[in-house]
């Protein structure tokens, strides 16, 4: 009598018992990589919510501050108003509440140049910008410290204030006129 291969025992049957015990360590298995997937895509998420723990913005300037003006020098004489022509001498930075009296990096400044011509109300110039000269006699110096609402906003100013950047000013007040 002629023996066909599926009659014979040997490998094929040690095959299928293998199989049957694999089917168990196969399902194992898989359990076993969907956990490390699922480990890993938490991991990732984390990561790309970029939560360092703090619960805020991980730049800097990028802490939402109140308008506020600070005189470091008084003035004499009278005080600037909406529509009055002064002229100022400045220096702008980003705001870093770890920095020396919340400066952060220096963006822009009018020192060893001419004073900046500013007409209060009129001129096209960031409103908390204008707003900090307001009540400034000459002569006076004040630091004022800008919300972004009040500065350049979502926008920011391309290589140098990022969007919804607080700053803050130094300025010196050179002229008035009424």
């Amino acid at each position: 009598m002629r023996r066909y291969r599926h009659d014979v025992p040997g490998p094929r049957e040690q095959h299928h018992q293998n199989s049957r015990h694999g089917a168990k360590s196969a399902e194992r298995w898989r359990r076993f990589v969907r956990k490390i997937f699922l480990i890993a895509a938490v991991a990732l998420l984390a990561v790309g919510c970029n939560d360092d723990g703090g619960g805020g913005p991980t730049d800097p300037s990028q802490v939402n501050v109140e308008f506020t003006t600070t005189d470091l020098v008084p003035g004499t004489g009278a005080q600037a108003a909406a529509g009055n022509a002064v002229t100022v001498h400045y220096t702008g930075w980003l705001y870093n509440p770890n920095g020396t009296v919340s400066k952060g990096t220096q963006f822009d400044t009018s020192s060893g140049s001419d004073p900046l011509p500013v007409v209060l109300g009129v001129s096209n110039i960031i409103p908390g910008f204008q707003q900090a000269i307001l009540g400034m006699s000459v002569g006076g110096k004040r630091r004022v410290y800008v919300p972004p609402s009040l500065g350049y906003g979502s926008a920011g100013v391309q290589g140098a204030i990022p969007p919804n950047a607080s700053l803050v000013f130094e300025i010196e007040l050179m002229t008035l006129v009424q």
